[in-house]
């Protein structure tokens, strides 16, 4: 349960792990978000090596996420009555199991590009169990007074997942070929599932008379009234709109235009990672209530900034400046972004509100890898330069419609 004032005495990293559960949810969470960054750059690889072809691969991260956005409040009203921690076991079994479908077809030569978009589809709606159960998770099982360490904890270890998961996903694919790298990724998720076995839930399943679709349907109403929540969802939609260039921009910038290979794809967002990981460290450690939107609307300008200098990229020493620069400064819009979620949010609605929350604030992310790949297709400057230019809307929106105070703030 929620826990009482900040205590005199400053709290550190260390306390966060002397709560009962929050190691081993941390540590299949981390290991769930390993296999998925992996499996998000061995996708495209994939695809890239196996169908030849940028389109598709931008319309397969498209189906590969935007499912599980819809799917969201329903998923959120899952999470409010049948608990967080056995969906988030069940996502994982299903991650694991589809991947190896994938494998197996993909080596019997039967996986045509719509089964392909199919499988995709399916774990991007189980995916959105995991993804919103981690995050509202935390909050539920921390006292207040810990919540911005563990938001730093949290994008600290999500940014090294962005380290490690690319490069192993690069160096594999490199080596062994995607189906080899698809399996190491279905591995990992099976771990993450194991670790979760016999963590109990830090507060009772909400009990409701509505239907599911109720619930649903109200999680969605809560999150469009509330003007914090809806500020930030047009905010981080249109911040990642434009940002849907780089998960296929940057395989085609070095594979096409710099002559690099799969494990230099790798490197590149392994840089962005580790940037992300040493700042949301930094961040961790600054009381950030009362900043969050100065943090989310600086950081987006300097992330934008990047965006439009890597169209003019032409060396790959320049590429891992570039991606360093976007990668701590992500960080901390997310640090910013989840404090301000979870400080603005009734804790009863933290699942059906966080669900929708996120997916609306993500959703920009497939649409513009979709939109993006079949201009890559004809250009490389031209994509990117439309994405700063759309990322930097979102700098104008995040001061205009995020309110600078809530008359509600999570107690």
């Amino acid at each position: 349960m929620l826990g009482p004032s900040p205590p005199s005495i400053e709290p550190s990293y260390r306390d966060l792990l002397r709560v009962r559960g929050f190691g081993r949810v941390v540590l299949g969470t981390f290991l769930a978000r390993l296999g998925g960054q992996m499996w998000g750059i061995i996708l495209v690889l994939f695809v890239l090596q196996r169908y030849r072809s940028p389109s598709l691969a931008g319309l397969t991260l498209l189906f590969s996420i935007l499912p599980g956005l819809v799917f969201s409040p329903v998923a959120g009203a899952l999470l409010d009555r049948q608990g967080r921690v056995r969906l988030m076991i069940l996502d994982y079994a299903v991650t694991a199991g589809l991947t190896a479908a994938i494998v197996i077809l993909s080596l019997a030569n039967r996986l045509p590009p719509p089964l392909l978009l199919l499988i995709v589809s399916v774990l991007g709606v189980s995916n959105i169990l995991s993804i919103t159960g981690a995050r509202s998770l935390f909050p539920l099982m921390l006292p207040r007074h810990l919540w911005d360490r563990a938001n730093g904890l949290d994008s600290s270890l999500y940014s090294l997942t962005t380290v490690m998961g690319p490069a192993m996903a690069g160096v594999t694919v490199a080596r062994f070929g995607p189906e080899a790298a698809f399996l190491v990724a279905a591995g990992v998720v099976a771990i993450a599932a194991v670790s979760l076995f016999g963590v109990r839930e830090p507060v009772a399943r909400a009990e409701s008379a509505g239907s599911l679709i109720g619930d649903a349907w109200a999680g969605l109403v809560y999150v469009v009234r509330h003007p914090s929540l809806r500020g930030l969802a047009i905010t981080l939609f249109l911040c990642n709109l434009g940002f849907g260039v780089i998960p296929v921009g940057v395989p085609v910038l070095v594979l096409r235009h710099l002559h690099g290979g799969a494990a230099t794809v790798g490197q590149v967002f392994a840089i962005f990672g580790l940037a992300g990981l040493v700042t949301g460290l930094l961040i961790g450690r600054v009381n950030t209530e009362g900043r969050e939107r100065l943090l989310i609307a600086g950081c987006i300008a300097i992330q934008t900034l990047a965006l439009g200098l890597l169209a003019f990229a032409n060396t790959l020493p320049m590429v891992f400046v570039l991606a360093a620069i976007t990668g701590g400064a992500e960080s901390i819009v997310n640090v910013g972004l989840f404090a301000l979620r979870q400080r603005r949010t009734d804790p009863a609605w933290f699942g059906r509100a966080f669900a929708v929350s996120m997916s609306l604030n993500f959703a920009g992310v497939p649409i513009g890898s979709a939109l993006s790949g079949p201009l890559l297709e004809h250009s490389l400057a031209f994509p990117l330069l439309l994405g700063a230019a759309i990322s930097s809307v979102s700098v104008v929106a995040a001061l205009v419609l995020i309110p600078a105070r809530a008359p509600f703030e999570a107690r």
